[in-house]
């Protein structure tokens, strides 16, 4: 399989409990809200039953989706990876060398990157200028407007 997407444990686990939720709890509501408007009488005029109509048609979009990503999804064990370089599910202490600050980041699959969580895109402009470093090594690494150098401070895993 071509686009196979790898996920830590929890991101998976994310992922399906998403799938689930939509699928037992959301899909049959909006079923629901569907059958009242339809109760309501002539279809051509109803208001309700086209909005409800269509937020079926934008969830069933979402449900695929989250299907097709499913049944690309790829569980990695953190556990047996390497800390020699910085990869994929891979956590870094980084220190911008303009100003000494230090920032923590793990290094994750595109779908499970938040940034409020200290975790990048491995496809990121910073997570892309990270990937192979060694503990010592600098990363020059462009930004919109700027290029940052980082020192690779420390490398664990997840």
């Amino acid at each position: 399989m071509k686009d196979i997407q790898y996920f830590t444990e929890e991101g998976y686990q994310k992922l399906k409990n998403e799938l689930d939720h939509l699928k037992s709890v959301e899909r049959p509501k909006i079923i629901s809200q569907i059958a009242e408007a339809r109760d309501k009488g002539d279809l051509s005029e109803n208001a309700e039953y086209d909005a409800a109509k269509e937020a079926q048609g934008h969830l069933e979009d979402k449900i695929n989706k989250l299907e097709n990503l499913f049944s690309k999804a790829r569980i990695i064990d953190t556990s047996k990876l390497a800390t020699d370089s910085v990869r994929l599910l891979t956590k870094v202490t980084i220190k911008n060398l303009s100003n000494d600050m230090k920032m923590t980041y793990a290094i994750v699959p595109e779908a499970e990157a938040n940034l409020k969580e200290h975790k990048i895109s491995v496809s990121s402009p910073i997570g892309k200028g990270l990937l192979g470093k060694k503990v010592g090594d600098t990363a020059s690494i462009q930004v919109p407007n700027v290029e940052i150098d980082f020192k690779i401070m420390d490398i664990h895993s997840i």
